[in-house]
């Protein structure tokens, strides 16, 4: 893990700063705010619930950090094929082994600014993916506007949340469930969705909360992960145009209510379009990589890398990215129901898009379904769970789907609200691919077992 010398500097003295500075209280709670522990799970958007008094400016200093033990085996039926320049099959598979995979960590700083209005930044410590320190982004949310001075706009703001920045875009609910680098606290399974549908973007937020439990909330952003002020001089294949970095639009509408004590009940709908982009990166847009490391890989592949270690030359094992760069339309629906201890999560996604050099759109769809019993009642700090998630979509170049398959099954352990442990089960399988391509006929199954720390 390369973590530089002036990172951990910097980490040290933003804590110290925070502990020390005479008008912070640090680590207190803060306003509008998901907890990053047990307390956090099942938290999507943050309610208007005004439950934390203010009382001046407090900063919170916090982490993840996760560990796992990977046991995964991968087996495919490709052709040999040895390309120009290489001296082997690049079809073959990396033999894998049992063995801890790179561990990932957060740095998370939140700030209560003012009453209502909190800012976060959070940095990628190490992560597969950038194995060096990034930024992931940050952002400042308002529920309320005091520094206005005005009766009707702190009326209206009991009902609206404002958030600014390069932050998570909030399309579907899936994101809210997934892993984060080190941040694994919210999600019962070790990876996220074989089409991973998650970006930080530069733009802004608003949303709409009612008594009733209905919330709408309507977003822009530029449609970039990587900001550009160059001028574009690529020509867009389908318009023989000069390409254009058009703004991406998204939107949600749904419901989210408890129903009685025993029941909650959460449906939703989300939109996300951009009609032209630099490279949108809305399904490849994670800066930490999977969580399952390796897999269906090939070693000369990896090996010939001009990158400066292995694990970044592709690291999204095990996920699909159907490669909408240059424009995507895709579509959510989301099911969440709570009865006690029980819980089900689906999802229903339908995306269109394409790449610069295509003049035509391509299809992917994705059906996922999480079915969760968290006991005991009074406190549901364990679990077990089952996931089934299925991808099917046409790639660029392909004259007919491929369909990638998954089936996962996990138990964990909430050994306080701040330390998790699970272990998960998992069976993938690939259909449709050439017989020249590394992924036809592939398979990979195991057990990954996985300990998280988030405070």
């Amino acid at each position: 893990m390369k973590i530089k010398f002036y990172t951990i500097l910097s980490s040290v003295t933003i804590a110290a700063l925070s502990l020390i500075a005479p008008s912070a209280k640090a680590q207190q709670g803060m306003q509008f705010y998901r907890p990053d522990n047990l307390q956090g799970v099942n938290i999507f958007e943050t309610t208007k619930a005004d439950t934390v008094a203010f009382t001046g400016l407090k900063v919170k200093v916090g982490g993840n950090f996760e560990l796992t033990f990977q046991t995964l085996r991968d087996q495919n039926t490709a052709t040999s094929l040895i390309p120009k320049g290489y001296t082997s099959n690049v079809n073959s598979l990396i033999p894998l082994t049992d063995g801890f995979q790179l561990p990932m960590a957060n740095l998370n700083v939140d700030a209560q600014l003012a009453d209502g209005i909190r800012t976060n930044i959070t940095v990628y410590l190490a992560s597969r993916h950038h194995e060096d320190t990034w930024v992931k982004g940050g952002y400042i949310q308002f529920d309320k506007l005091l520094f206005l001075h005005s009766d009707l706009i702190n009326d209206i703001m009991k009902s609206v949340t404002i958030k600014v920045g390069q932050t998570d875009v909030d399309y579907g609910d899936q994101h809210f469930r997934r892993s984060d680098g080190g941040n694994t606290i919210y999600n019962p399974f070790i990876e996220n969705y074989i089409m991973d549908e998650f970006a930080t973007e530069l733009g802004a937020e608003v949303y709409y909360h009612s008594n009733s439990g209905l919330f709408l909330m309507g977003g822009i952003s530029n449609g970039e992960l990587d900001e550009t002020v160059v001028a574009p001089v690529k020509i867009d294949s389908a318009t023989n145009q000069v390409n254009k970095y058009d703004p991406a639009f998204h939107g949600k509408l749904g419901f989210d209510k408890q129903i009685n004590k025993d029941f909650r009940l959460r449906v939703s709908g989300s939109f996300y379009t951009d009609p032209s982009a630099s490279s949108n990166t809305l399904f490849g847009g994670d800066r930490t990589g999977s969580h399952y490391f390796n897999v269906m890989e090939n070693q000369a592949v990896a090996s010939a890398t001009v990158l400066s270690d292995a694990n970044d030359y592709s690291p999204f094992s095990g996920r699909l990215n159907p490669g909408f760069s240059e424009e995507v339309h895709t579509y959510m629906g989301n099911l969440f129901l709570k009865y006690q201890g029980l819980e089900f999560f689906g999802t229903i996604e339908d995306a269109h898009g394409r790449a610069i050099t295509e003049t035509t759109d391509r299809q992917a769809t994705q059906y996922a379904a999480d079915l969760i019993y968290r006991f005991p009642q009074d406190k549901q700090n364990f679990w077990i769970g089952f996931r089934y998630n299925t991808v099917t979509a046409l790639l660029q170049g392909y004259t007919s789907n491929v369909t990638v398959n998954r089936e996962a099954g996990s138990f964990g352990w909430f050994l306080t609200k701040n330390i998790m442990t699970k272990i998960e089960y998992v069976n993938q399988a690939y259909d449709g691919y050439p017989s020249d391509n590394i992924l036809n006929g592939g398979r990979f199954k195991g057990v990954d077992i996985e300990a998280s720390i988030g405070f």
